[in-house]
């Protein structure tokens, strides 16, 4: 698919994603999710691919659903937007599981459903200039696709509040809130996420992978669910190859094959 909405540029092992509507603060349309499923699509069959990057071009991260789709929508059937709420839902899940880190590079706004796409990053870190807002309510809907995700980063309390009030958001309010990871100076952006996507490469990908797994499935498991369900993981990692040379690299005080020297 040729992409016209965001742009894709793989550096060795990192996938970098940019909404690429800067005229209308990256805004999406059913053009952007279905080209951004197909994008992530084809990145789960890249084995090389161990982080991805997600970002908006110019001074938005993504500021919601896109006017001219929403004038659309209003004369369209339940039936219609049923499917496109369906397409966009599955989007979300399709990021929230993707087996490999996604880290959102939060540059700018991230206003209404430009939230959920902040909160089904493994780690968003936000420029100090962004704003967010789960806007929703102000014009008579609500944060429904995005909600599972934000609820499980935030917790019910604060998504009560946010959700019901649309409350405007600083950089710093979305921490405290749990929306984001990190804030920092706009001129630092670029650099805290270089370093974070140095970390994550230091670390077993299929390691980083199973971490993920196991964080987004034991909070829903009971007891005698999850005892046999971790103490299975750590046995298979234990004797898979990328554990094996894991812990003889560590016991023999070199790198792993991972790293690249």
């Amino acid at each position: 698919m040729e992409y016209t909405t965001i742009r894709y540029h793989k550096e060795a092992e990192i996938a970098r994603v940019t909404f690429c509507r800067p005229e209308v603060h990256n805004a999406f349309n059913s053009t952007v999710i279905t080209e951004m499923a197909h994008l992530f699509a084809e990145l789960d069959k890249d084995d090389d691919i161990r982080v991805v990057v997600l970002t908006g071009e110019g001074k938005s991260f993504c500021a919601g659903a896109d006017l001219n789709w929403m004038r659309s929508v209003v004369d369209q059937s339940f039936d219609e937007n049923l499917a496109e709420a369906t397409a966009l839902a599955d989007l979300f899940y399709r990021i929230y599981t993707f087996r490999r880190p996604v880290i959102g590079m939060i540059n700018g706004a991230a206003i209404g459903g430009g939230t959920g796409f902040v909160a089904v990053c493994d780690v968003a870190i936000a420029a100090r200039s962004a704003k967010f807002s789960f806007s929703e309510v102000k014009i008579g809907v609500v944060p429904a696709c995005i909600g599972p995700y934000v609820i499980k980063k935030m917790g019910e309390g604060k998504a009560r509040e946010l959700f019901i009030t649309g409350e405007r958001m600083n950089a710093d309010r979305a921490f405290d809130v749990g929306l984001v990871n990190r804030v920092v100076d706009d001129d630092d952006l670029d650099g805290e996420v270089d370093a974070l996507v140095k970390a994550i490469l230091s670390s077993g990908p299929e390691a980083v992978g199973m971490a993920k797994k196991l964080v987004s499935e034991v909070p829903g498991m009971k007891p005698d669910e999850f005892k046999p369900f971790t103490a299975e993981m750590i046995a298979r990692l234990r004797i898979s190859d990328e554990g094996q040379e894991g812990m003889d690299a560590f016991l023999n005080k070199r790198k792993p094959n991972w790293v690249k020297p």
